[in-house]
């Protein structure tokens, strides 16, 4: 793993798309919680589709990108502030109307001057290539103007996000911090469209916000949820573009749709009184992946759960190695004087050696002492013992441990 990413982050693209991208998934998580709760979540999706008009026209007139659509979206987020509040228009209608027709300009210019080219499909799906060295600290500058202006009037953004008219009454300039919400907005749509393209950026608005929700309940604590989800997923979803060649938008957007999934599931289960079945969930979920694996280590807490699952299938594991921690002991058979090793503990409802949950080990080193507590590392075996199929770990390493775990467990 550190060779892979040794050799992804040797390359300066990856580098510069690491940076903006962690950037601006930072500002579109904070930022995202407010519109979510506010009801303004389109808009990320309104100012996107501006943006590429924007862009393409930039193009058609080979200026800077960043130089041309910047004030353009700024500008398109305070006319849909004032279209959604001042007229009779409702908020979603105002956003179809102004991303559909600063789409269709945008799809005018191109057709009549450059035509669908590369940098155009970059724009709409995104690239990791689209990012030069001046858009990369154009980019690090404003993203970080984001970040401490929402910082700074943290509390007035949380106070218009809950209670506008509250705020309002308590002598906060509530225009004013929806002006600002919507130019933060604008300003991080536009830095991640380059990268994520114009038809996915609303996806880092959205998703982290709403399976931070999933999770907690203070807004606070969703906001710092939300960036950290924002990250991590871009994160992954870099890697995983990197090792199958998969755009970088859509391996992000697909990595935070597994996120939210997972957590809604997990959140349904809460709240159905199962949570506690999600250990045992888990659990066999492990077991259905262990045939793929080339290690599977038993756990302390599922010592007995694992070890019965084995020997219940003991064809699926025949070759794998497995990792665990038990105490040694030594059985002599009274007819026939042969001596068995074993890694066991004790548990209820065993089908291991002698009635407790473990293994019989062959080891081709000295044994330690009876009743050690040992790490053991082997690969599960069969073999005839006097007519009898049983199973053995024939051990790789066996290593006796300074402290000693839970000898007897519950599960």
């Amino acid at each position: 793993m550190l060779n892979l990413l040794a050799e992804m982050f040797s390359y300066a693209f990856i580098v510069r798309a690491t940076i903006v991208g962690l950037l601006v998934s930072l500002c579109a998580a904070l930022l995202g919680v407010s519109l979510v709760l506010k009801r303004y979540s389109m808009i990320g999706d309104g100012l996107s589709h501006v943006g590429f008009g924007a862009l393409a026209v930039a193009s058609a007139c080979h200026a800077a990108p960043l130089a041309v659509s910047v004030p353009v979206v700024l500008l398109a987020a305070i006319l849909l502030l004032r279209l959604s509040e001042n007229s009779k228009i409702k908020g979603d209608a105002a956003i179809a109307l102004i991303s559909t027709g600063a789409l269709a300009v945008g799809v005018t210019v191109i057709s009549l001057t450059t035509g669908m080219n590369t940098d155009v499909c970059n724009y709409l799906f995104g690239s990791i290539l689209a990012m030069s060295r001046g858009d990369v600290h154009l980019s690090v500058g404003l993203a970080l103007a984001v970040l401490v202006l929402f910082v700074c009037f943290y509390q007035k953004i949380f106070a218009v996000t809950f209670d506008e008219n509250f705020a309002r009454s308590a002598g906060v300039k509530t225009e004013l911090y929806n002006v600002l919400l919507a130019c933060l907005t604008a300003i991080t749509i536009v830095l991640g469209m380059r990268m994520m393209g114009a038809l996915l950026i609303s996806s880092l608005v959205v998703f982290p916000a709403l399976t931070a929700m999933r999770l907690c309940k203070k807004f606070q604590t969703v906001t710092l949820f939300a960036a950290v989800i924002s990250a991590g997923c871009f994160l992954l979803g870099l890697l995983g573009s990197y090792l199958y060649a998969t755009p970088t938008g859509a391996s992000v957007v697909i990595v935070n749709i597994v996120l939210f999934l997972l957590c809604g599931c997990l959140g349904w289960l809460r709240e159905k009184g199962w949570a506690r079945a999600v250990p045992g969930l888990l659990i066999m979920l492990s077991f259905l992946t262990a045939a793929d694996a080339k290690l599977v280590e038993i756990r302390e807490n599922f010592f007995v759960t694992q070890t019965n699952e084995i020997y219940a299938n003991a064809l699926d594991y025949l070759g794998r190695t497995l990792k665990y921690e038990g105490i040694f002991s030594v059985y002599e058979d009274p007819d026939t004087q042969k001596k068995y090793y074993a890694v066991i503990r004790y548990g209820p409802g065993c089908c291991g050696t002698d009635l407790n949950a473990g293994f019989e080990v062959i080891w081709d080193k000295p044994y330690p002492e009876t009743n050690a507590w040992v790490e053991a590392v082997g690969v599960l075996e069969e073999y005839d013992d006097s007519g009898i199929r049983a199973l053995r770990l024939n051990l790789a390493s066996l290593k006796i441990l300074p402290t000693r775990g839970k000898e007897r467990v519950l599960r």
